[in-house]
């Protein structure tokens, strides 16, 4: 019964998409980008995203998917979503935990139908527990997670991150999640439950941060662009513009003061170590924007690229996708939309040099696909008919 594009690392799996927004779109667009043939499945009268689907946003998330539209609320509609289950892979969804439960798409309720389905479920606080019915939003998590506490300068309140990182890194877990459990699967026989949260993909964000209170008691503060742990690694104004420095350890510190032709800092008693660079990261910060001010950022990045310190440019958008190694990686690839003309979208950021991602096709219409994806099912055009004036479809 699949009916897929026949290429791609996923290019046998089926996914049956019930995600919304941005966390499982995310999840969804990975297994997609690969070759998975993906069913989006959207409420008859589109309402279920709350996004423009002509926007750039909803035309980046839902690329190389078909879209069927189906009341999962009336029987029939259920009926249906059971039929295509029976020959789907995955499932992907973003409920609050309580609605899959309402609408019967818990995990039981679909292994019964079959066995080797895996269910990816991306909630905000976790699929049980104190907050499990909470609805969940980026920037909560964010702030729960303990991210935003890091985030910003000391003497500002807690800052947001400027993208949806808690959502996006939801749906990269998720994602990898789907993987390792078709992976297993191949072994086992058996479909999983896979959960993920942008609770917890805030959390392991943080990584050396919460690291450091785990093992240490240490809880971290803002400290703006410096490197909470070593100095000097911060944005530093140059003539023209900003730059960032990531001098880490003692040997790019000695590279970075010879570039500078500041060799009294190597002498500076404060600075002579990198416990010490950290405790004195003000009057650092002073010196090193004393030299910095006095060319471009171009010169600077130039010179110290050749003398083996890390340093590069901090880019408006606009300045990103000219950059000449953005260009060279294709971080910007074009869709042909048949009402928008061509479109710009993200490339995908894994490279396989084998089984590639491929962006094959545009964010399809609402409901674009229903008659062909039923009639792959098995219904018939007067019965596919008779759903669309009964509203199921």
């Amino acid at each position: 019964m699949k009916a897929t594009s026949g290429m791609g690392a996923l290019g046998n799996v089926r996914v049956l998409d019930l995600s919304r927004v941005r966390s499982g779109p995310t999840c969804v667009k990975q297994l997609a980008d690969f070759g998975a043939d993906v069913i989006k499945i959207e409420t008859p009268n589109g309402d279920g995203d709350g996004a423009v689907r002509e926007g750039p946003d909803f035309q980046n998330l839902h690329r190389n998917k078909r879209s069927l539209t189906l009341n999962l609320k009336a029987p029939k509609g259920r009926e249906i979503f059971m039929r295509l289950l029976a020959n789907a892979d995955v499932v992907v969804e973003n409920y609050r935990p309580d609605v899959k439960h309402r609408l019967g798409l818990d995990y039981e309720s679909l292994r019964a139908v079959n066995p080797r389905i895996i269910l990816a479920s991306i909630s905000g606080f976790g699929q049980d527990g104190p907050y499990a019915e909470r609805p969940g939003f980026d920037q909560i998590a964010q702030g729960m997670s303990g991210l935003m506490s890091v985030t910003g300068f000391a003497d500002q309140p807690p800052l947001r991150s400027g993208a949806a990182i808690a959502d996006v890194t939801a749906g990269l877990h998720a994602a990898l999640g789907v993987l390792t459990a078709l992976y297993e699967r191949e072994h086992s026989g058996q479909g999983q439950w896979v959960h993920s949260s942008l609770l917890m993909s805030g959390i392991a964000l943080l990584d050396f941060q919460a690291a450091r209170y785990l093992m240490k008691g240490e809880v971290p503060q803002r400290s703006g662009n410096d490197h909470p742990t070593s100095m000097p690694t911060s944005a530093y104004a140059t003539a023209d513009g900003h730059i960032n420095i990531g001098a880490y350890g003692q040997p790019i510190w000695m590279r970075l003061c010879e570039t500078l032709e500041r060799s009294e800092l190597l002498q500076d008693p404060r600075f002579s170590t990198d416990p010490l660079r950290v405790r004195h990261r003000d009057e650092l910060n002073t010196e090193l924007a004393r030299s910095f001010s006095q060319q471009s950022s171009a010169h600077w990045i130039s010179l110290l690229n050749s003398n083996g310190v890390p340093c590069g440019p901090i880019y408006a958008m606009d300045q990103v996708f000219a950059d000449p190694q953005v260009q060279h990686l294709g971080a910007a690839q074009t869709l042909q939309h048949p009402q928008l003309g061509p479109i710009q979208v993200i490339n995908q950021a894994a490279t396989l040099t084998r089984t590639p991602a491929q962006l094959r096709s545009a964010t399809p219409a609402l409901g674009e696909h229903s008659g062909e994806v039923l009639m792959q099912a098995g219904y018939g055009a007067a019965e596919i008919e008779q759903l669309r004036r009964e509203g199921v479809i």
